[in-house]
Protein backbone atom coordinates (compact mmCIF):
# COMPACT_ATOMS: atom_id res chain seq x y z
CA UNK A 1 0.00 0.00 0.00
CA UNK A 2 2.78 2.41 0.91
CA UNK A 3 4.64 1.72 -2.35
CA UNK A 4 1.46 2.27 -4.37
CA UNK A 5 0.75 5.53 -2.57
CA UNK A 6 4.31 6.80 -3.11
CA UNK A 7 4.13 5.93 -6.81
CA UNK A 8 0.91 7.88 -7.19
CA UNK A 9 2.28 10.85 -5.27
CA UNK A 10 5.40 10.89 -7.44
CA UNK A 11 3.29 10.80 -10.59
CA UNK A 12 0.98 13.55 -9.35
CA UNK A 13 4.01 15.71 -8.61
CA UNK A 14 5.00 15.56 -12.29
CA UNK A 15 1.95 17.83 -12.88
CA UNK A 16 0.82 15.66 -15.79
CA UNK A 17 -2.67 15.21 -14.32
CA UNK A 18 -3.09 18.99 -14.13
CA UNK A 19 -3.12 19.10 -17.91
CA UNK A 20 -6.78 19.27 -18.97
CA UNK A 21 -6.18 17.50 -22.28
CA UNK A 22 -4.62 14.60 -20.38
CA UNK A 23 -7.67 14.37 -18.13
CA UNK A 24 -10.04 14.39 -21.09
CA UNK A 25 -8.10 11.62 -22.81
CA UNK A 26 -8.32 9.49 -19.67
CA UNK A 27 -12.09 10.05 -19.42
CA UNK A 28 -12.48 9.00 -23.05
CA UNK A 29 -10.40 5.93 -22.27
CA UNK A 30 -12.57 4.93 -19.31
CA UNK A 31 -15.70 5.32 -21.42
CA UNK A 32 -14.24 3.21 -24.23
CA UNK A 33 -13.23 0.45 -21.81
CA UNK A 34 -16.71 0.33 -20.30
CA UNK A 35 -18.36 0.31 -23.73
CA UNK A 36 -16.12 -2.45 -25.05
CA UNK A 37 -16.69 -4.65 -22.00
CA UNK A 38 -20.38 -4.20 -21.26
CA UNK A 39 -21.03 -7.93 -21.67
CA UNK A 40 -18.43 -8.72 -19.00
CA UNK A 41 -19.95 -6.13 -16.68
CA UNK A 42 -23.45 -7.54 -17.19
CA UNK A 43 -22.29 -11.09 -16.59
CA UNK A 44 -20.41 -10.24 -13.38
CA UNK A 45 -23.23 -8.30 -11.73
CA UNK A 46 -25.78 -10.98 -12.64
CA UNK A 47 -23.66 -13.52 -10.77
CA UNK A 48 -23.66 -11.26 -7.70
CA UNK A 49 -27.26 -9.98 -7.71
CA UNK A 50 -29.16 -11.61 -10.58
CA UNK A 51 -29.43 -8.08 -11.86
CA UNK A 52 -30.77 -7.81 -15.41
CA UNK A 53 -28.97 -6.07 -18.27
CA UNK A 54 -31.76 -3.49 -18.44
CA UNK A 55 -31.48 -2.53 -14.77
CA UNK A 56 -27.68 -2.63 -14.84
CA UNK A 57 -27.63 -0.23 -17.76
CA UNK A 58 -30.28 2.15 -16.41
CA UNK A 59 -29.06 2.31 -12.79
CA UNK A 60 -25.32 1.91 -13.29
CA UNK A 61 -23.76 2.28 -16.73
CA UNK A 62 -26.03 4.98 -18.14
CA UNK A 63 -25.26 7.23 -15.18
CA UNK A 64 -21.53 6.65 -15.67
CA UNK A 65 -21.74 7.51 -19.37
CA UNK A 66 -23.81 10.60 -18.60
CA UNK A 67 -21.29 11.87 -16.03
CA UNK A 68 -18.30 11.13 -18.27
CA UNK A 69 -19.91 13.04 -21.13
CA UNK A 70 -20.63 15.94 -18.77
CA UNK A 71 -17.03 16.05 -17.58
CA UNK A 72 -15.70 15.87 -21.12
CA UNK A 73 -17.92 18.83 -22.02
CA UNK A 74 -17.27 21.05 -19.00
CA UNK A 75 -13.89 20.14 -17.43
CA UNK A 76 -11.98 22.66 -19.52
CA UNK A 77 -14.38 25.43 -18.45
CA UNK A 78 -14.38 24.40 -14.79
CA UNK A 79 -10.56 24.24 -14.73
CA UNK A 80 -10.01 27.81 -15.97
CA UNK A 81 -8.82 30.61 -13.76
CA UNK A 82 -11.79 32.70 -12.64
CA UNK A 83 -11.49 36.44 -12.16
CA UNK A 84 -13.38 38.03 -9.25
CA UNK A 85 -13.81 41.64 -8.12
CA UNK A 86 -11.07 43.13 -5.95
CA UNK A 87 -12.50 46.18 -4.18
CA UNK A 88 -11.06 49.61 -3.44
CA UNK A 89 -9.01 48.48 -0.44
CA UNK A 90 -6.57 46.64 -2.76
CA UNK A 91 -6.56 49.12 -5.64
CA UNK A 92 -4.80 48.74 -8.02
CA UNK A 93 -4.86 44.93 -8.25
CA UNK A 94 -6.73 41.99 -9.69
CA UNK A 95 -8.08 38.93 -7.92
CA UNK A 96 -8.65 35.47 -9.28
CA UNK A 97 -9.27 31.88 -8.26
CA UNK A 98 -7.24 28.97 -9.62
CA UNK A 99 -8.83 25.50 -9.48
CA UNK A 100 -6.24 22.85 -8.72
CA UNK A 101 -6.48 19.10 -8.04
CA UNK A 102 -6.03 17.90 -4.48
CA UNK A 103 -3.56 15.11 -5.24
CA UNK A 104 -3.74 11.42 -4.38
CA UNK A 105 -7.31 10.32 -3.70
CA UNK A 106 -8.89 7.22 -2.20
CA UNK A 107 -12.36 6.14 -3.31
CA UNK A 108 -14.10 3.44 -1.24
CA UNK A 109 -17.14 2.13 -3.07
CA UNK A 110 -20.37 0.52 -1.90
CA UNK A 111 -21.79 -2.90 -2.74
CA UNK A 112 -25.39 -2.05 -3.64
CA UNK A 113 -24.60 -0.30 -6.94
CA UNK A 114 -21.03 -1.55 -7.33
CA UNK A 115 -20.23 0.03 -10.70
CA UNK A 116 -21.94 3.37 -10.20
CA UNK A 117 -20.89 3.99 -6.60
CA UNK A 118 -17.27 2.98 -7.20
CA UNK A 119 -16.53 4.30 -10.66
CA UNK A 120 -18.52 7.54 -10.60
CA UNK A 121 -16.52 9.20 -7.79
CA UNK A 122 -13.32 7.79 -9.30
CA UNK A 123 -14.19 9.32 -12.69
CA UNK A 124 -14.99 12.59 -10.94
CA UNK A 125 -11.59 12.61 -9.26
CA UNK A 126 -9.91 11.99 -12.63
CA UNK A 127 -11.81 14.90 -14.18
CA UNK A 128 -10.57 17.15 -11.38
CA UNK A 129 -6.97 16.11 -12.10
CA UNK A 130 -6.13 13.69 -9.31
CA UNK A 131 -4.71 10.19 -9.15
CA UNK A 132 -7.05 7.51 -7.81
CA UNK A 133 -6.83 4.40 -5.70
CA UNK A 134 -10.19 2.64 -5.86
CA UNK A 135 -11.27 0.15 -3.21
CA UNK A 136 -14.55 -1.46 -4.33
CA UNK A 137 -16.70 -3.43 -1.92
CA UNK A 138 -15.72 -7.07 -1.57
CA UNK A 139 -19.32 -8.29 -1.12
CA UNK A 140 -20.18 -8.42 -4.85
CA UNK A 141 -16.99 -10.35 -5.60
CA UNK A 142 -17.54 -10.76 -9.34
CA UNK A 143 -18.08 -7.05 -9.99
CA UNK A 144 -15.08 -6.20 -7.85
CA UNK A 145 -12.93 -8.57 -9.88
CA UNK A 146 -14.08 -7.33 -13.28
CA UNK A 147 -13.46 -3.69 -12.27
CA UNK A 148 -10.00 -4.58 -11.02
CA UNK A 149 -9.15 -6.42 -14.23
CA UNK A 150 -10.42 -3.73 -16.56
CA UNK A 151 -8.78 -0.82 -14.74
CA UNK A 152 -5.52 -2.42 -13.67
CA UNK A 153 -4.93 -3.90 -17.14
CA UNK A 154 -5.49 -0.57 -18.88
CA UNK A 155 -4.09 2.10 -16.54
CA UNK A 156 -0.69 2.45 -14.85
CA UNK A 157 -0.92 1.82 -11.12
CA UNK A 158 0.74 5.15 -10.37
CA UNK A 159 -2.33 6.87 -11.84
CA UNK A 160 -5.50 4.77 -11.46
CA UNK A 161 -5.49 1.48 -9.60
CA UNK A 162 -7.99 -0.88 -7.96
CA UNK A 163 -7.15 -2.54 -4.65
CA UNK A 164 -9.38 -5.52 -3.94
CA UNK A 165 -10.04 -6.97 -0.50
CA UNK A 166 -12.05 -6.54 2.64
CA UNK A 167 -11.72 -4.82 5.99
CA UNK A 168 -8.02 -5.62 6.37
CA UNK A 169 -7.07 -4.01 3.06
CA UNK A 170 -9.24 -0.98 3.76
CA UNK A 171 -7.62 -0.50 7.16
CA UNK A 172 -4.15 -0.74 5.60
CA UNK A 173 -5.07 1.96 3.11
CA UNK A 174 -6.48 4.19 5.84
CA UNK A 175 -3.19 4.09 7.74
CA UNK A 176 -1.68 6.33 5.06
CA UNK A 177 -2.17 9.98 4.25
CA UNK A 178 -4.32 10.78 1.25
CA UNK A 179 -5.24 14.20 -0.09
CA UNK A 180 -8.91 13.22 -0.27
CA UNK A 181 -11.04 10.25 0.81
CA UNK A 182 -14.43 9.58 -0.73
CA UNK A 183 -16.57 6.92 0.95
CA UNK A 184 -20.01 5.54 0.17
CA UNK A 185 -21.58 3.19 2.70
CA UNK A 186 -23.11 2.84 6.12
CA UNK A 187 -23.04 5.34 8.97
CA UNK A 188 -21.01 3.09 11.35
CA UNK A 189 -18.29 2.53 8.74
CA UNK A 190 -18.44 6.22 7.80
CA UNK A 191 -17.48 7.09 11.37
CA UNK A 192 -14.44 4.80 11.14
CA UNK A 193 -13.38 6.42 7.85
CA UNK A 194 -13.81 9.89 9.34
CA UNK A 195 -11.71 9.04 12.40
CA UNK A 196 -8.93 7.59 10.24
CA UNK A 197 -8.94 10.65 7.98
CA UNK A 198 -8.79 13.01 10.97
CA UNK A 199 -5.38 11.62 11.98
CA UNK A 200 -3.95 13.04 8.77
CA UNK A 201 -6.34 16.03 8.46
CA UNK A 202 -7.54 14.51 5.20
CA UNK A 203 -10.72 16.05 3.75
CA UNK A 204 -13.53 13.55 3.23
CA UNK A 205 -16.80 13.16 1.42
CA UNK A 206 -19.09 10.70 3.17
CA UNK A 207 -22.14 9.43 1.28
CA UNK A 208 -24.09 7.56 3.93
CA UNK A 209 -27.81 6.95 4.31
CA UNK A 210 -30.57 6.95 6.89
CA UNK A 211 -34.30 6.49 7.07
CA UNK A 212 -35.69 8.55 4.20
CA UNK A 213 -39.39 9.43 4.71
CA UNK A 214 -42.07 9.71 2.06
CA UNK A 215 -45.15 11.85 2.70
CA UNK A 216 -48.36 10.90 0.89
CA UNK A 217 -50.99 13.56 1.47
CA UNK A 218 -54.73 13.26 1.00
CA UNK A 219 -54.80 15.09 -2.34
CA UNK A 220 -52.13 12.93 -4.02
CA UNK A 221 -52.86 11.05 -7.23
CA UNK A 222 -52.85 7.59 -5.64
CA UNK A 223 -52.39 5.52 -8.78
CA UNK A 224 -49.36 7.49 -9.96
CA UNK A 225 -48.02 7.82 -6.40
CA UNK A 226 -48.16 4.05 -5.91
CA UNK A 227 -46.51 3.46 -9.30
CA UNK A 228 -43.58 5.74 -8.51
CA UNK A 229 -43.12 4.57 -4.92
CA UNK A 230 -43.24 0.87 -5.82
CA UNK A 231 -40.67 1.35 -8.58
CA UNK A 232 -38.30 3.38 -6.42
CA UNK A 233 -38.68 1.28 -3.26
CA UNK A 234 -38.22 -2.13 -4.85
CA UNK A 235 -35.60 -1.07 -7.37
CA UNK A 236 -32.49 -3.16 -6.64
CA UNK A 237 -34.68 -5.12 -4.17
CA UNK A 238 -34.77 -2.08 -1.92
CA UNK A 239 -30.99 -2.02 -1.59
CA UNK A 240 -30.80 1.68 -2.46
CA UNK A 241 -29.63 4.37 -0.05
CA UNK A 242 -32.15 6.93 -1.37
CA UNK A 243 -35.14 4.62 -1.67
CA UNK A 244 -38.28 5.52 0.32
CA UNK A 245 -37.50 3.92 3.69
CA UNK A 246 -41.00 4.38 5.07
CA UNK A 247 -44.25 6.07 4.05
CA UNK A 248 -46.29 8.54 6.09
CA UNK A 249 -49.80 8.53 4.66
CA UNK A 250 -52.85 10.59 5.56
CA UNK A 251 -55.21 8.31 7.48
CA UNK A 252 -58.18 9.28 5.28
CA UNK A 253 -56.60 7.58 2.24
CA UNK A 254 -54.61 4.81 3.96
CA UNK A 255 -56.65 1.84 2.74
CA UNK A 256 -56.94 3.15 -0.79
CA UNK A 257 -53.20 3.74 -0.84
CA UNK A 258 -52.45 0.22 0.45
CA UNK A 259 -54.69 -1.25 -2.24
CA UNK A 260 -52.93 0.84 -4.90
CA UNK A 261 -49.50 -0.36 -3.70
CA UNK A 262 -50.62 -4.00 -3.82
CA UNK A 263 -52.01 -3.66 -7.33
CA UNK A 264 -48.84 -1.95 -8.55
CA UNK A 265 -46.54 -4.63 -7.08
CA UNK A 266 -48.60 -7.36 -8.73
CA UNK A 267 -48.54 -5.52 -12.05
CA UNK A 268 -44.81 -4.74 -11.90
CA UNK A 269 -43.20 -7.91 -10.62
CA UNK A 270 -45.48 -10.94 -10.64
CA UNK A 271 -46.34 -13.42 -13.41
CA UNK A 272 -47.56 -17.01 -13.58
CA UNK A 273 -44.13 -18.24 -12.47
CA UNK A 274 -43.92 -15.92 -9.46
CA UNK A 275 -41.50 -12.97 -9.24
CA UNK A 276 -39.90 -12.35 -12.65
CA UNK A 277 -36.41 -11.30 -13.75
CA UNK A 278 -37.12 -7.63 -13.05
CA UNK A 279 -36.38 -8.31 -9.40
CA UNK A 280 -33.07 -8.90 -7.61
CA UNK A 281 -31.82 -11.06 -4.77
CA UNK A 282 -30.46 -9.88 -1.42
CA UNK A 283 -26.67 -9.50 -1.47
CA UNK A 284 -25.87 -12.20 1.13
CA UNK A 285 -27.30 -14.35 3.95
CA UNK A 286 -26.23 -11.87 6.63
CA UNK A 287 -28.42 -9.17 5.15
CA UNK A 288 -31.16 -11.69 4.37
CA UNK A 289 -31.31 -12.76 8.03
CA UNK A 290 -31.40 -9.16 9.22
CA UNK A 291 -34.25 -8.30 6.86
CA UNK A 292 -36.16 -11.49 7.65
CA UNK A 293 -36.35 -10.48 11.31
CA UNK A 294 -37.85 -7.14 10.28
CA UNK A 295 -40.50 -8.87 8.17
CA UNK A 296 -41.39 -11.19 11.04
CA UNK A 297 -41.51 -8.33 13.56
CA UNK A 298 -44.32 -6.43 11.83
CA UNK A 299 -47.81 -6.87 10.42
CA UNK A 300 -47.50 -7.93 6.79
CA UNK A 301 -50.17 -6.42 4.56
CA UNK A 302 -48.73 -7.87 1.37
CA UNK A 303 -45.75 -10.04 0.37
CA UNK A 304 -43.46 -11.34 3.08
CA UNK A 305 -42.29 -14.41 1.13
CA UNK A 306 -38.82 -15.52 2.22
CA UNK A 307 -36.33 -17.96 0.69
CA UNK A 308 -33.00 -18.05 2.48
CA UNK A 309 -31.40 -20.49 0.05
CA UNK A 310 -31.96 -18.09 -2.85
CA UNK A 311 -31.52 -14.90 -0.77
CA UNK A 312 -34.98 -13.88 -1.86
CA UNK A 313 -37.47 -11.58 -0.11
CA UNK A 314 -40.56 -10.61 -2.07
CA UNK A 315 -41.74 -6.96 -2.17
CA UNK A 316 -43.28 -6.55 1.27
CA UNK A 317 -45.63 -3.96 2.76
CA UNK A 318 -45.99 -3.64 6.53
CA UNK A 319 -49.00 -1.78 7.92
CA UNK A 320 -50.16 -0.59 11.34
CA UNK A 321 -46.57 0.50 11.93
CA UNK A 322 -45.56 3.01 14.61
CA UNK A 323 -42.37 5.00 15.07
CA UNK A 324 -41.35 2.73 17.97
CA UNK A 325 -41.50 -0.53 15.99
CA UNK A 326 -38.36 -2.55 15.26
CA UNK A 327 -38.48 -1.75 11.55
CA UNK A 328 -38.22 1.97 12.36
CA UNK A 329 -35.01 1.71 14.41
CA UNK A 330 -32.54 1.52 11.52
CA UNK A 331 -32.32 2.02 7.78
CA UNK A 332 -34.04 -0.95 6.16
CA UNK A 333 -31.99 -1.31 2.98
CA UNK A 334 -34.23 -4.02 1.60
CA UNK A 335 -37.64 -4.69 0.00
CA UNK A 336 -39.72 -3.88 3.07
CA UNK A 337 -41.97 -0.81 3.09
CA UNK A 338 -43.52 0.23 6.43
CA UNK A 339 -46.67 2.34 6.24
CA UNK A 340 -47.43 4.78 9.08
CA UNK A 341 -50.76 6.60 8.95
CA UNK A 342 -51.31 10.03 10.49
CA UNK A 343 -54.22 12.35 11.17
CA UNK A 344 -52.16 15.36 12.28
CA UNK A 345 -49.40 16.42 9.88
CA UNK A 346 -47.80 18.79 12.40
CA UNK A 347 -47.24 15.99 14.90
CA UNK A 348 -45.79 13.76 12.18
CA UNK A 349 -43.40 16.48 11.09
CA UNK A 350 -42.13 16.79 14.66
CA UNK A 351 -41.57 13.01 14.79
CA UNK A 352 -39.46 13.15 11.64
CA UNK A 353 -37.54 16.22 12.87
CA UNK A 354 -36.69 14.45 16.13
CA UNK A 355 -34.72 11.82 14.20
CA UNK A 356 -31.36 12.07 12.39
CA UNK A 357 -31.49 14.05 9.16
CA UNK A 358 -32.17 11.64 6.29
CA UNK A 359 -30.42 11.41 2.95
CA UNK A 360 -33.69 11.89 1.05
CA UNK A 361 -37.29 12.99 1.51
CA UNK A 362 -40.20 12.64 -0.90
CA UNK A 363 -43.53 14.48 -0.88
CA UNK A 364 -46.59 13.42 -2.88
CA UNK A 365 -49.19 16.19 -2.99
CA UNK A 366 -50.79 18.86 -5.19
CA UNK A 367 -50.91 21.41 -2.37
CA UNK A 368 -48.01 23.78 -3.00
CA UNK A 369 -48.45 25.50 0.36
CA UNK A 370 -48.02 22.22 2.25
CA UNK A 371 -45.13 21.22 0.02
CA UNK A 372 -43.34 24.52 0.72
CA UNK A 373 -43.94 24.04 4.44
CA UNK A 374 -42.40 20.56 4.45
CA UNK A 375 -39.42 21.71 2.40
CA UNK A 376 -38.81 24.64 4.73
CA UNK A 377 -39.32 22.68 7.95
CA UNK A 378 -37.46 19.42 7.28
CA UNK A 379 -33.71 19.07 6.75
CA UNK A 380 -32.48 16.32 4.42
CA UNK A 381 -29.90 15.75 1.72
CA UNK A 382 -32.13 15.99 -1.34
CA UNK A 383 -35.40 14.69 -2.67
CA UNK A 384 -38.32 15.09 -5.01
CA UNK A 385 -41.89 16.29 -5.23
CA UNK A 386 -44.31 13.70 -6.64
CA UNK A 387 -41.46 11.33 -7.49
CA UNK A 388 -38.75 9.34 -5.75
CA UNK A 389 -35.07 8.58 -6.44
CA UNK A 390 -35.03 10.36 -9.82
CA UNK A 391 -33.33 13.50 -8.49
CA UNK A 392 -30.19 11.35 -8.61
CA UNK A 393 -30.24 11.41 -12.41
CA UNK A 394 -29.84 15.20 -12.74
CA UNK A 395 -26.12 15.98 -12.61
CA UNK A 396 -26.97 19.66 -12.09
CA UNK A 397 -28.34 18.72 -8.63
CA UNK A 398 -25.59 18.14 -6.03
CA UNK A 399 -26.06 14.72 -4.44
CA UNK A 400 -25.17 14.26 -0.77
CA UNK A 401 -26.42 14.03 2.78
CA UNK A 402 -26.48 16.24 5.84
CA UNK A 403 -25.69 15.35 9.43
CA UNK A 404 -25.71 11.59 9.92
CA UNK A 405 -26.64 11.02 6.28
CA UNK A 406 -23.37 12.38 4.97
CA UNK A 407 -20.79 15.11 4.48
CA UNK A 408 -20.24 16.82 1.15
CA UNK A 409 -21.79 16.18 -2.24
CA UNK A 410 -20.98 15.17 -5.79
CA UNK A 411 -22.38 14.68 -9.32
CA UNK A 412 -21.48 17.14 -12.07
CA UNK A 413 -19.90 20.42 -10.96
CA UNK A 414 -20.48 19.57 -7.27
CA UNK A 415 -18.31 16.48 -7.72
CA UNK A 416 -15.60 18.43 -9.52
CA UNK A 417 -15.62 20.90 -6.63
CA UNK A 418 -15.33 18.15 -4.02
CA UNK A 419 -12.06 16.91 -5.57
CA UNK A 420 -10.68 20.41 -6.21
CA UNK A 421 -8.95 23.09 -4.17
CA UNK A 422 -9.74 26.67 -5.20
CA UNK A 423 -6.60 28.73 -4.73
CA UNK A 424 -7.28 32.44 -4.11
CA UNK A 425 -4.81 34.97 -5.53
CA UNK A 426 -4.45 38.74 -5.10
CA UNK A 427 -2.19 40.08 -7.88
CA UNK A 428 -0.69 43.60 -7.41
CA UNK A 429 1.64 45.73 -9.52
CA UNK A 430 4.62 47.69 -8.18
CA UNK A 431 3.80 51.04 -9.72
CA UNK A 432 1.40 52.36 -7.03
CA UNK A 433 0.90 51.91 -3.28
CA UNK A 434 -1.38 54.10 -1.14
CA UNK A 435 0.05 54.94 2.27
CA UNK A 436 -3.19 54.52 4.23
CA UNK A 437 -2.45 51.14 5.88
CA UNK A 438 1.08 52.08 6.99
CA UNK A 439 2.23 53.82 10.18
CA UNK A 440 2.08 56.45 11.48
CA UNK A 441 -1.65 55.89 12.02
CA UNK A 442 -4.10 58.77 12.20
CA UNK A 443 -7.79 59.53 12.51
CA UNK A 444 -8.10 60.57 8.89
CA UNK A 445 -6.54 57.27 7.74
CA UNK A 446 -8.98 55.37 9.91
CA UNK A 447 -11.85 57.42 8.50
CA UNK A 448 -10.82 56.60 4.92
CA UNK A 449 -10.45 52.89 5.67
CA UNK A 450 -13.82 52.89 7.40
CA UNK A 451 -15.40 54.58 4.38
CA UNK A 452 -13.86 52.02 1.99
CA UNK A 453 -14.67 48.91 4.07
CA UNK A 454 -18.15 49.79 5.26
Amino acid sequence: MEKLLLQQRDFFNTDQTKNVDFRLSQLEKVKAILKENEDLLYEAIYKDFKKSEFETYTTELSLLYHEINSFIKYTKKWSKRKKVTTGMVNFPAESYIIPEPLGVTLVIGAWNYPYQLSLLPAITSIAAGNTVILKPSELPANTSKVMANLINDNFPENYFHVVEGGVQETNLLLEHRFDKIFFTGSIPVGKIIYQAAAKHLTPVTLELGGKSPTFVLADADLKMTAKRIVWSKFLNAGQTCISPDYVLVDKSIEQAFLDALKMEIEASFENEHGIDENYLQIINTKNFDRLSKLVESGQVYFGGNLNREESFISPTILHNVSFTDEVMKEEIFGPILPIISFDRLEKTIEEVKSRPKPLSCYIYSKNRKTIRKLLKTLSFGGGAINDSVMHLTNSKLPFGGVGFSGIGSYHGKAGFDSFTHYKSILDKPFWFEPNIKYAPYSKWKKAIIKWIME
